[in-house]
């Protein structure tokens, strides 16, 4: 036992490998959609059941149907061999040849002399030269040639008698089981009738899940499609309708979360105004500058992030043209005396929430335009995926801090992530954004030597 083990071990040692390649590649052959992958789960055992019908009972009931016809037929050419060899005939074999003709329904020729052709070469698939020299040779047992391929229709068979040669022509069906692909016909009929309705069938079921599929999809692009219901079968349904209540579960944490955010934004306007009216009371005093500046950023703070998860988040989906949007961001840097280069590869126009998307590239554009002298911008845009690139010549962020920066309110005590007077929420409602495109935002190095900022989100 302990041998076997260790057999085994060695064994499966060597063909894990192989066997672990084989079925990578084998994955990799087989289509990914639902659809096809159930018409193949369909139509494969359909072509295996039709094969092994046709292979193992189809080939035995042709075999036997043609080893009778063949045994009549050889029956039949002996029993006119044993008439023409007990009966000498004096009116040259007319009597043979006429009960062969109308009781057997064979037609021969008896000719006197001569030798049998050589013999013809055998048709590479024929089951009736096999069965029917088989016959010939164990009951008749004389020399023979048979041709079974010169007339479709006929076979002749010659058998070297003492001194003649005796001719036989046959109907191929009288000795061929010849009616067998009428049953093929039928069955290839039938198999092919039963897998239209199938595929029909599968098709109408496949349906309900592309349409889940295209519901999750725009939900999570930011869109919504009103008229979905679940449909389909029961499982289907059930996800369909799971899926319903989580999307009324989140557009509730969002509205939620709006509702507590405008009354926030309500109680704390009503106190930094009181601030506001209280500082102007006291007059311009050195003292109270500080303080004047920390109500100034905090009412920015509150607006900047009030203002996006009031308005933005609730905003439908439009147009907008790329080359608008960077044109304008190229004009501002003009403006401050910076270089902005950008290129659209694709096409110019996008599906999104063109204000919220106008923010992101704002936002990631001041970064740079605070930090860098410099700034490329990339727009790709292809039949899936928009893809924008910004480089520039800044400082860059820290590899360590790169997914820190986009949470709320984190600053970099050095570098870059916002300007002091800003609110710290710059990159958090940038990744937000494209978050509520379906897509993300990540950060790397440029190779102009400061920061690379990746946006993706579906096309």
């Amino acid at each position: 036992m302990a041998l076997f083990d260790s057999l085994r071990r060695d064994i499966g040692r060597f063909q894990v490998p192989g066997l672990r390649a084989s079925r990578r590649r084998f994955k990799r052959m087989l289509p990914t959609r639902l659809y096809t992958r159930s018409v193949l789960i369909v139509i494969i055992p359909m072509i295996l059941l039709q094969t092994v019908v046709a292979a193992v009972f189809m080939e035995r009931h042709w075999r036997m149907v043609t080893e009778r016809l063949s045994e009549g037929v050889t029956r039949d050419i002996a029993a006119i061999i044993e008439m023409i060899e007990s009966f000498p005939s004096n009116d040259n074999y007319a009597t043979v040849t006429r009960i062969a003709d109308q009781q057997l329904d064979l037609s021969i020729i008896i000719e006197p002399g001569g030798e049998l052709p050589p013999p013809r070469r055998k048709p590479f698939f024929s089951i009736l030269d096999g069965i029917l020299s088989d016959q010939i040779s164990d009951r008749i047992q004389r020399p023979f040639w048979i041709d079974t391929v010169g007339d479709s229709r006929l076979v002749e068979i010659r058998i070297k008698l003492d001194s003649n040669i005796l001719r036989v022509f046959t109907r191929r069906n009288q000795t061929y089981a010849s009616n067998t692909h009428i049953f093929l016909v039928w069955m290839a009929g039938t198999a092919l009738l039963l897998t239209a309705i199938s595929v029909l069938f599968l098709r109408g079921q496949i349906r309900p899940i592309l349409f889940l599929a295209r519901a999750a999809e725009a939900f999570g692009k930011g869109q919504r499609i009103p008229d979905f219901t679940p449909r389909g079968a029961d499982e289907i349904r059930m996800a369909g309708s799971a899926f319903i209540l989580m999307r009324e579960r989140i557009e509730r944490q969002i509205e939620q979360r709006t509702a507590m955010l405008s009354g926030v934004s309500h109680d704390l306007r009503t106190i930094l105004t009181r601030f506001k009216l209280q500082l102007a009371l006291a007059g311009d005093k050195p003292e109270l500058q500080g303080m004047s500046e920390d109500v100034d950023a905090m009412q920015n703070m509150l607006e900047g992030y009030l203002s996006f998860a009031k308005g933005e988040s609730e905003e439908d989906v439009g147009t907008l043209r790329l080359s608008d949007l960077l044109g304008k961001v190229k004009g501002d840097f003009e403006l401050k005396g910076k270089t902005m280069t950008y290129e659209i590869d694709g096409d110019d126009t996008i599906a999104v929430r063109p204000n919220a998307f106008s923010r992101l590239v704002d936002n990631l554009a001041g970064n740079s335009g605070r930090y860098a002298d410099r700034l490329h911008v990339e727009a790709r845009h292809t039949a899936r995926w928009l893809t924008l690139t910004f480089d520039d010549n800044g400082p860059g962020i820290p590899a360590a801090a790169r997914e820190d920066v986009f949470k709320p309110f984190f600053r970099l005590d050095e570098a870059r992530n916002i300007d002091t007077s800003g609110t710290g929420l710059g990159l958090s409602i940038v990744r937000d954004i494209a978050h509520g495109h379906g897509g993300n935002v990540t950060l790397g190095d440029s190779p102009l030597g400061g920061l690379r900022a990746t946006v993706r989100v579906p096309a």
